[in-house]
């Protein structure tokens, strides 16, 4: 049983109790039938009444829910289609209480909900504006009377994020090129004439519009400021070389170039007609000191004869450097010319310097080669035989390695420039060619020059006898002390080795031969007998002695073989 059953009955049990206790007091006094009956009739009224107008209000309270729950349920179909959400699902077997409660709920819940939409819509929309506004964009499409979705929602957020990206990065950029062309403009001493132009530097960077046509108007100003400050900076630059040049043909003082450092640096108005001034002083002066110019421009043109690879033929080409009337129209001739050729050097100076790097290689080879041939070499201290020879190895390898990148350099700008690249008056492969032929040439003479002179002094020594030699000091070893002699006849003979008769042919001492040495009789029988046609044994000695002789001969003037 419920509680509300029990409170029931036990409520009519109080009534019961206090109708009896109504009837007791009533016997007590004395009260007559008809009185209480009248008093009975008023109690039973008021708990009637009381219990009627509790019952009205119960009813009242039923309706109310029942009207509040159909209200609910068309509020909340309302919302659902306006935030496009599910409809809600009412719970079977629920009391009216409980109906109304939840759907109440619910309502209050979407209520929220379209408040919050309505209010971050409204506030994305001034955003919007604000930002459209600075960038003079269009403003986002969205209809405002309706309630947006959640996906309508982030897809705004992500527009409004979008622009905003965009203002901070066309604000960056227009902050970095507006400093750019205040400061081309003070470099230029520009005043700002068009309302454009006073925008960007006197009103407030916030105020500027970022439009992508103000953007590239900016980018474009800077452009041509830039093309005019490059333009004035080249002017001055050329200015300044004009000055450089002049003062060393003219060869001023340092302490009248010092006043002139100031503007030496810069390229405002002011510094370029005071460099247009020293010019032009300099320009008279070298007019009045033409011939010393003149020499001096002919100088620099050697250099660059020399530093182009110019042949004679070449040189001689230009007849102005010969001419000795030194006239006005000779220093123009010589101006062109040295211009013409230090345009031509740097257009051409990797290749130029390339060949100048074979040039100074091949030197070095040369100077190696020297070396290699010279017998003193081995009497070097310190290790700077096996250092240059190292250097030497290196330099064979890497010789043939950067002809072979010049050929192919050359080749290219051959066919670029549709002409021949001259060395001294000749193609380069074919310079290099004729120096290794000549150093070969050169080698061949050495060596025959070499052999012939070894064969002469063999057929001395044969004649006349071997003189003695003193004993080279090799690094390491120790000079053998002679040990005690005697004499035969008049040879002299060693006694500390047995094999001292090989000595000569390291270095040794050489003795004079006996068989050279005429008999006491006369040396007749010996002429007659080398010069007759007959082979007598000692003529056959003699000439195997010989052969021996022009071998160990050949062997030392090629020089020790190193170890």
């Amino acid at each position: 049983m419920r509680r509300s059953e029990v409170l029931a009955e036990e409520s009519i049990v109080c009534l019961q109790k206090a109708l009896i206790h109504l009837r007791e007091i009533w016997e007590l006094i004395g009260i007559p039938e008809e009185q209480r009956l009248q008093r009975t009739e008023v109690v039973k009224k008021h708990i009637k009444d009381l219990l009627d107008r509790m019952i009205a209000e119960e009813e009242s309270l039923r309706e109310r829910l029942l009207k509040s729950i159909s209200f609910c349920q068309k509020e909340l179909s309302t919302l659902c289609n306006e935030l496009q959400v599910k409809p809600f699902q009412e719970e079977k077997e629920t009391t009216v209480l409980q109906l109304e409660k939840d759907l109440r709920t619910q309502v209050e819940l979407l209520r929220k909900q379209k408040k919050e939409r309505k209010q971050e819509l409204n506030l994305l929309q001034e955003q919007d504006q604000e930002l459209c506004e600075i960038l003079c964009m269009p403003t986002y499409d969205v209809d405002s009377t309706s309630v947006p979705t959640l996906e309508e929602l982030n897809l705004f957020r992500q527009h409004v994020a979008t622009l905003r990206e965009t203002k901070e990065s066309r604000h960056e950029q227009f902050v970095s090129i507006k400093k750019q062309i205040i400061l081309c403009m003070e470099e230029l001493e520009h005043t700002p004439d068009t309302s454009f132009e006073k925008d960007i530097v006197c009103e407030d960077e916030s105020a500027f519009c970022l439009s992508l046509e103000n953007i590239a108007t900016l980018q474009k100003l800077l452009q041509q400021l830039e093309i005019k400050k490059s333009k004035n900076e080249a002017e001055c630059e050329g200015l300044r070389a004009q000055i450089r040049e002049l003062w060393d043909r003219l060869q001023i003082p340092e302490e009248e170039r010092e006043p002139v450092a100031a503007i030496m640096t810069g390229s405002k108005a002011k510094v370029r007609n005071a460099l247009q001034l020293e010019v032009d002083r300099l320009e008279e002066l070298k007019m009045q000191n033409i011939k010393q110019v003149i020499e001096t421009i002919r100088v620099e043109l050697a250099q660059f004869w020399d530093q182009c690879f110019y042949s004679k033929e070449q040189r001689q080409a230009f007849a102005p450097y010969y001419s000795e009337d030194y006239t006005e129209n000779l220093l123009h001739l010589h101006d062109a010319e040295i211009i013409r050729l230090r345009n031509y050097y740097e257009v051409h100076k990797e290749l130029f310097e390339g060949v100048q790097k074979w040039e100074e290689s091949w030197k070095l080879f040369l100077e190696f080669e020297r070396k290699a041939s010279d017998p003193s070499r081995f009497t070097n201290r310190g290790g700077n035989l096996l250092k240059e020879e190292k250097e030497r190895a290196k330099l064979q390898k890497t010789l043939p390695k950067l002809e072979e990148e010049l050929k192919a350099r050359i080749e290219k700008w051959e066919q670029e420039q549709s002409m021949a690249f001259m060395v001294n008056g000749q193609k380069f492969m074919e310079y290099v060619t004729e120096q290794w032929e000549l150093h070969r040439l050169e080698k061949e003479k050495a060596k025959q020059e070499r052999q012939l002179k070894n064969k002469r002094q063999t057929e001395a020594e044969m004649l006349y006898g071997s003189a003695p030699r003193t004993p080279s000091k090799r690094p390491g070893l120790t000079p053998n002390k002679p040990g005690k002699v005697r004499k035969m006849n008049t040879t002299t003979m060693s006694s500390a080795t047995p094999n001292s008769s090989i000595r000569p042919a390291f270095g040794g001492t050489m003795y004079r031969s006996p068989v050279s040495r005429l008999p006491p009789s006369g040396s007749k029988s010996v002429i007659t007998s080398m010069c007759s046609g007959k082979k007598t044994p000692r003529a056959a000695r003699l000439r195997a002695n010989k052969e021996n002789m022009e071998l160990n001969g050949s062997m030392l003037s090629e020089g020790p073989v190193p170890l």
